[in-house]
């Protein structure tokens, strides 16, 4: 397998741009945040998400890379509301007890503006904790303030034993 991604890659970065290296470069690190726990999952890597959550809000900041561009060279509407999903799940199982998680079961995203900049931030927080569901909310900024997106979302809680069977 290791002979075979080697080769993969020195075909494809032989007449690799300038950008599709820095890609591919962003790529890896996203992997090794993984690989080494800076990140939880692959996703949460590969758009190098940093995180900071308290009781009441979760904050996820991604660089605006050409990574998460869309054909037109902004952000893709589709990583804006991976991250909102991110920074609302993330929250939501924070709030659970051991034993438990949160899974999605409705984002509703509004997009407002384009996403351009040096980055996106996102705040998710908590507008009603039942017990079998949640309702999160969350703003989507870029890095001069304006507001790029808002959402609602709503999460079953789950028992995590039996998820993986």
């Amino acid at each position: 397998m290791n002979k075979e991604i080697m080769e993969l890659f020195y075909k494809y970065t032989n007449q690799a741009t300038d950008e599709e290296l820095e890609v591919l470069k962003s790529v890896l690190q996203g992997f090794h945040k993984k690989q080494t726990g800076q990140n939880s999952s692959y996703i949460g890597g590969l758009l190098q998400m940093e995180r900071s959550i308290t009781k009441d809000e979760c904050i996820l900041t991604i660089p605006l890379t050409p990574l998460v561009d869309n054909p037109l060279g902004i952000l893709h509407g589709g990583i804006t509301a991976t991250v909102i999903d991110s920074a609302m799940g993330t929250l939501a199982a924070s709030l659970l007890p051991d034993g438990f998680g949160a899974v999605t079961t409705q984002l509703n995203v509004h997009y407002l503006s384009v996403g351009k900049g040096d980055y996106v931030t996102c705040r998710a927080n908590i507008d009603h904790k039942g017990t079998k569901t949640m309702v999160l909310s969350a703003e989507v900024h870029r890095a001069d303030g304006r507001k790029i997106a808002q959402a609602t979302g709503s999460f079953f809680i789950i028992e995590k034993k039996g998820v993986n069977n």
